[in-house]
């Protein structure tokens, strides 16, 4: 009998303290998710009056001789001329993906054989304030790990698992429609 009062008791104090916790929504925006290559990419460019690298063979090399001699003069080297295939930069959006907790859809594009740019084209989470900071933390990753694998076969984010597979089913949709493994 002591033991059922002890048991009611502390379910009771559980049970108010469960009532009384008061949850505030957090205020997020999409807005602050960053685009694609713009949030990442770095430009360098040469100091002002910096002079363009030489071009063309190098000037024949003259040796010093003893007097009467003619000098020798080394043959200038040849560099190969090299023939590059430009590459030809296409994009694809993928499907818009249900992922229980809203639909994306994600933008790839390809240069050649190698992925250089992977966005979101359209995010729809229903502004669960929750869904959004999963969002806002792991998309950015996610773009990342599509980057460095060169395609669908990411690992995804902890704590993101279905922001995480949909982001993968869009995207391998968008690299099979431009024919990228």
């Amino acid at each position: 009998m002591r033991r059922a009062v002890l048991v009611i008791g502390a379910t009771v104090v559980g049970l108010v303290g469960v009532l009384s916790f008061h949850t505030s929504p957090s205020k997020l925006t999409l807005g602050a998710l960053p685009t694609g290559a713009a949030s990442r990419s770095t430009t360098t460019t040469a100091p002002t009056g910096a002079s363009p690298p030489p071009t063309g063979p190098p000037p024949p090399t003259r040796t010093t001789t003893p007097a009467g001699q003619v000098p020798a003069t080394s043959p200038p080297s040849t560099v190969a001329p090299t023939t590059t295939v430009p590459a030809t930069t296409r994009s694809a959006t993928g499907p818009s993906v249900n992922y229980n907790f809203g639909v994306m859809s994600v933008t790839v594009t390809v240069s050649g054989t190698k992925l250089t740019n992977v966005t979101i084209a359209s995010l729809d989470d229903g502004g669960n304030p929750r869904s959004q900071s999963i969002d806002q933390q792991s998309i950015p990753v996610l773009e990342q790990q599509a980057l460095q694998a060169q395609s669908a076969n990411i690992q995804g984010v902890s704590g993101a698992s279905y922001t995480s597979s949909g982001f993968q089913q869009s995207l391998q949709s968008a690299l099979s429609q431009l024919g990228f493994k």
